[in-house]
């Protein structure tokens, strides 16, 4: 195991942080992605402001027209890259940003998005141009698909066949991500609400989400069109109605929350595993991390959906993709991070079952300094009399869950019963004095991830007398997590059906379920740190592409809103439903 989290901290710290200069990390990955996002920005003349009307025009379905090549409706593909957008990184990325950056992470989430609306609309309208269409007249039930596309589709295509090296680097990139980031990640938050919440056992939750994700996506594109189109909107209507509710509830805290978010994103004091203390720059790196996994702008993932959409007219597909890192982030992320911070959620320690042999258990030491070493190695055992660690030394290890010291220990739920006697972190059990063994204690620590939200939604909702605010979360994260693993599925199958032809999509399917299976067993913290790792790498071959492509781009776009070919299609478009309307 240790093994294992050594190679996920190398892979991370390559990925995100970078080379060191003169002793400083520099993040890379923070750099390429806003660096991006602000060069598209300027040279699409703030397309993201200019344009986001039309983008909300084409998404209604006014200007569609059947007939053009394409397997899903502009308001499917959107759909679709929704359910992989707006999902687990509403619920449980927020208060991870908010754990380990402070309330400072929520704006540069909101950076992240309002630059990567350009960057969406930059790689999807090149995904739409440079798509391969395999046949318009083919059955548009077929399982595989009638279209093809994606960053690797338009590095090797765009940039031509002396790039197709990189183009082949994303597509095996991708393919591992979707493993990751769109699907173990969204099983294991299932897990641990679940858990969390009932008890129930990881390995049964597993089994049941990887069933229903396998019965969808065997259907293919189609299916997975149908699915999420219903899915993506009940699940957002459920979710921003309770959080719509609890703000509302606490309007008075609205400014002065705001007001913190602002101060904290550039003087950083209040992370609650102490990474904010002052570190603008932890801060920083964590509210980008999970404004790109949540939104997805740069990764080079949604296109794959849009690429699929009915339409001749790239920039159309571009315009619709504006919308994503707006409803994703700016709206829906926005509001779960209000509803932690207004109810005082994120920093208050909370009744917890401790179990012993849980991933969500760390080690930290003071620093003469006065700092604190983080991920120390376990010690044999751990003291506790009367409820209380007994540290030897100062700067002995002490017991943290989610990276955050528990103060007291108790054998009973109600916490009226202190333990005393050893905690034996590598056997994962405790021995009482008496030698009574326990594979878990009690106490009060913090929630981190879609625990915390649920928390939060709890609390909020309270006032109303609605007791059972958690289950909007619990909800959420059911369909969440298993609408966003649907739509990951068909990332990864096209560029399995890139490098190896359709023989591949099948085998890469059933891999995926099995994937989601095992990252509903896997420790919270492991899967994350692993699928971050991966997420950090993906986007460096897409993001040079949008680049160098940024000019054909600029091209089509002008031409787009110089011809505006959305006239004749509304015309088409209401023809066709007269037809439809007359029985012919």
């Amino acid at each position: 195991m240790e093994a294992v989290e050594r190679f996920i901290s190398t892979l991370d710290r390559i990925a995100w942080w970078g080379p060191t200069i003169g002793g400083e990390a520099v993040p890379l990955a923070v750099i390429m992605l806003l660096g991006t996002g602000l060069f598209l920005t300027v040279r699409l003349g703030f397309i993201q402001l200019r344009r986001l009307g039309h983008g909300f025009a084409v998404t209604t379905g006014k200007y569609d027209d059947p007939n053009e090549p394409g397997d899903v409706s502009h308001f499917q593909a959107l759909s679709t890259a929704l359910s992989a957008t707006v999902g687990i990184g509403n619920i449980a990325g927020v208060a991870i940003a908010l754990h380990w950056g402070g309330p400072g992470a929520l704006f540069w989430m909101w950076v992240t998005a309002f630059l990567g609306m350009a960057t969406k609309f930059t790689e999807v309208t090149l995904a739409q141009h440079y798509r391969v269409v395999e046949g318009i007249d083919r059955d548009p039930a077929k399982w595989e698909g009638t279209v093809s596309g994606g960053p690797m589709y338009y590095i090797e295509r765009g940039l031509g066949p002396a790039c197709k090296p990189l183009a082949v680097l994303f597509a095996v990139l991708l393919g591992i991500t979707a493993f990751m980031t769109g699907n173990a990640i969204q099983a294991n938050t299932l897990a641990d609400t679940m858990n969390a919440q009932w008890g129930i056992s990881p390995w049964m939750t597993g089994l049941v989400s990887a069933s229903i994700v396998g019965m969808v996506i065997i259907g293919g594109i189609t299916r997975i069109g149908r699915v999420t189109g219903i899915l993506a909107p009940l699940m957002a209507a459920i979710y921003v109605g309770g959080a719509l509710i609890i703000i509302l509830l606490h309007l008075g805290d609205v400014i002065p929350t705001f007001a913190l978010i602002f101060r904290e994103a550039f003087n950083p004091t209040a992370g609650v595993a102490g990474t904010g203390l002052g570190v603008l720059l932890l801060t920083l790196m964590h509210g980008v991390r999970r404004g790109l996994f949540s939104n997805e702008a740069g990764q080079g993932s949604a296109p794959i959906a849009h690429a699929a959409a009915k339409t001749d007219e790239p920039v159309s597909e571009g315009v619709v993709a504006l919308l994503e890192p707006l409803i994703d982030t700016l709206v829906i992320c926005t509001m779960t991070g209000l509803v932690i911070i207004m109810t005082g959620a994120w920093d208050d320690k909370h009744a917890t079952t401790l179990t012993l042999s849980s991933g969500d258990i760390s080690w930290n030491a003071d620093r003469s300094d006065g700092s604190i070493a983080r991920g120390i190695s376990a010690p044999t055992q751990f003291e506790i009399v009367d409820g209380l660690p007994v540290a030897a030394t100062p700067d002995a290890p002490r017991f943290s869950w989610h990276d955050v010291r528990v103060d007291q220990f108790f054998t009973d739920v109600a916490q009226t019963a202190p333990f005393t006697g050893t905690i034996r972190p590598r056997e994962g059990r405790a021995v009482s004095a008496d030698g009574q063994e326990y594979t878990a204690l009690y106490g009060n620590a913090v929630r981190n991830g879609a625990p915390l939200t649920m928390a939060a939604f709890q609390r909020g909702l309270s006032k109303t007398g609605i007791q059972f605010g958690q289950m909007i979360v619990i909800l959420g994260v059911m369909l969440f997590s298993i609408s966003t693993a649907i739509a990951w599925s068909y990332y990864g199958d096209r560029c399995a059906n890139y490098l190896f032809g359709t023989a591949a999509i099948i085998p890469y399917r059933i891999v995926f379920v099995i994937m989601h299976f095992v990252g509903a067993v896997l420790p919270l913290a492991s899967i994350w740190a692993l699928g971050d790792a991966f997420l950090g790498v993906v986007i460096f071959p897409n993001l040079i592409a949008l680049l160098l492509l940024s000019g054909k781009v600029k091209q089509l776009t002008d031409s787009y809103f110089e011809r505006k070919p959305w006239v004749e299609n509304a015309e088409v478009h209401r023809r066709i439903v007269e037809e439809k309307r007359r029985g012919h």
